[in-house]
């Protein structure tokens, strides 16, 4: 049986040694490429992905899980040997169900979708991208016809992502949270607005880059085994477990959107490189799940990166980089400004208490979409009555408007937001039992040191890799199943105190 198993080791091998060529053509694509490399560029995604699957659904490697499962069944269900073969069988019985030529002209597709949006957005051109966004409609819902007996349609497209997650679990849980948090957005919109104005003063862009860089390597990041670099949406992508790379935007007018990017996408890289070495090569060496991902960027973007403690500890070093800029703002007054509530355009500028509604309205759309109720040439206007209902506030335009998100036009329709809404409402419940666990973590965040929060984090999720399913991560980190009501405590404690609120509670 270990020869088998070797075996089976090997064959994966190559299939992630793939999937990491690709993930660099990705990568390139979105951060040096030269426009006109597009076309090219989706020919080679298009014939890595082909490769990739054929090896994947190499009938010789279910032949060799057929033949382990024996060994499977003597093997504790938490050893890597056994949650190997658990994940690989996952992953091959759906890969078998989905063609090759499917993988390889949905490849094609979304480089070229891709291309199209990072001018159309800028350009406010949505009618350019329109007609890719439908084939990128009609190719989610062949993905998921693929998968037959799903109660929603967007079952699929979901498990690609939230295994165990189902449109109807989301939506309950959706539900939930969207009752208890309107009442917290409302208390705070009634309250005079914050003064943010100061993070609006020019803020050079090196030294923006600089200060952020210094920050998330004292988190931990190691730039020996990833980067940094600028793109249109940033994001973090692995090639192996010793290269995790980030990105990263800046806008000289607002300090707080290269920073808090840097910070949430190397919550992402902490999570990738914090995966056990021994894991590499193997479909475990992954987050196991989208909103387990996010979970991590909120958790350091938002529990740390935006708490009091932190800015006790980085406020006086900001102001030291900037000192023409902060020298009349007080370390209360930047905490405030940076947690300022407010009825914004842009999903990725939204505050913690708002950011939510933003991913629900997606995820509404990508049902509506899914099952027909909507199409994509009303998409645009539904957007904006959707924003003015939703958040009081109407996009001026396509350009922050459906075209803000890089999601669709790079990806399937379903599936793609839900993950952002359960990060958030995880990471307060991993946070909370990080705490528990270790109650100095809040002093030590404000003396710069995250040694014990990282080694929790560590030892409880990301060296795991995807060996447990997201529910089961969380019931063994923190002791029980997902809830929101930690998240939401978080929110109105956080919130009320920055808001100078008496009470906010849940409608009855």
């Amino acid at each position: 049986m270990k020869e088998k198993f070797a075996e089976l080791k090997r064959r994966l091998q190559e299939v992630y040694d793939l999937r990491g060529a690709i993930h660099l053509l990705y990568w390139d694509q979105a951060t040096y490429m030269p426009p006109k490399g597009a076309a090219a560029r989706g020919r080679q995604l298009a014939t890595l992905e082909h490769l990739s699957h054929n090896k994947l659904t190499d009938p010789a490697i279910g032949r060799l899980l057929d033949e382990l499962a024996p060994y499977e069944q003597e093997l504790p269900y938490d050893s890597d040997e056994a949650s190997l073969l658990r994940v690989t069988r996952r992953d091959y019985e759906r890969a078998i169900k989905v063609p090759v030529e499917f993988v390889s002209k949905v490849s094609a597709h979304r480089a070229a979708s891709f291309d199209v949006w990072t001018r159309a957005r800028p350009a406010n051109d949505f009618q350019a991208v329109k007609p890719y966004l439908e084939k990128t409609l009609e190719y989610s819902r062949e993905f998921a016809n693929y998968f037959p007996g799903y109660e929603h349609i967007a079952d699929p497209l979901i498990d690609l992502s939230d295994y165990g997650m189902t449109a109807k679990t989301i939506q309950a849980l959706f539900a939930e949270l969207r009752q208890e948090l309107l009442p917290l957005v409302r208390a705070i919109l009634e309250q005079p607005p914050v003064d943010d104005s100061f993070l609006h003063r020019f803020y050079p862009e090196e030294k923006q880059k600089a200060f952020g860089e210094k920050v998330i390597t004292q988190f931990g990041y190691d730039f020996q085994r990833g980067r940094q670099d600028k793109t249109h949406h940033p994001f973090m992508i692995k090639f192996s477990l010793n290269d995790v790379r980030i990105t990263t935007r800046f806008d000289e007018h607002n300090l707080g959107d290269g920073l808090f990017s840097t910070l949430h996408e190397a919550g992402h890289a902490l999570y990738e490189q914090g995966i056990a070495q021994e894991l590499e090569g193997t479909p475990l060496a992954s987050g196991t799940s989208s909103g387990v991902h996010e979970s991590q960027s909120r958790l350091w973007e938002n529990l740390v990166g935006r708490s009091r403690p932190f800015w006790d500890h980085y406020y006086p070093e900001l102001q030291a980089v900037f000192p023409d800029e902060l020298q009349d703002v007080s370390v209360e007054q930047f905490h405030r400004a940076i947690n300022k509530v407010q009825r914004s355009l842009i999903r990725v500028d939204a505050d913690e208490v708002t950011y939510n509604l933003h991913v629900m309205m997606r995820f509404d759309f990508e049902l509506a979409l899914l099952e027909g109720r909507m199409t994509v040439d009303e998409l645009p206007e539904a957007w904006r009555e959707r924003m003015r209902t939703d958040l009081g506030v109407e996009p001026p335009d396509d350009k922050d408007g459906v075209l803000q998100d890089v999601h669709w036009y790079s990806g399937f329709i379903g599936g793609a937001f839900q993950g952002y809404t359960l990060g958030n409402i995880m990471s307060a419940q991993f946070f909370q039992a990080a705490q528990r666990a270790h109650p100095e973590i809040p002093e030590q965040i404000g003396q710069g040191q995250f040694d014990v929060l990282r080694g929790w984090l560590t030892e409880q999720i990301y060296r795991h890799g995807r060996k447990f399913t997201a529910s089961e991560l969380i019931q063994r980190a923190t002791g029980q199943p997902l809830g929101i009501q930690p998240y939401m405590n978080y929110l109105r404690q956080k919130y009320g105190q920055l808001y100078q609120l008496d009470r906010v509670t849940a409608p009855s």
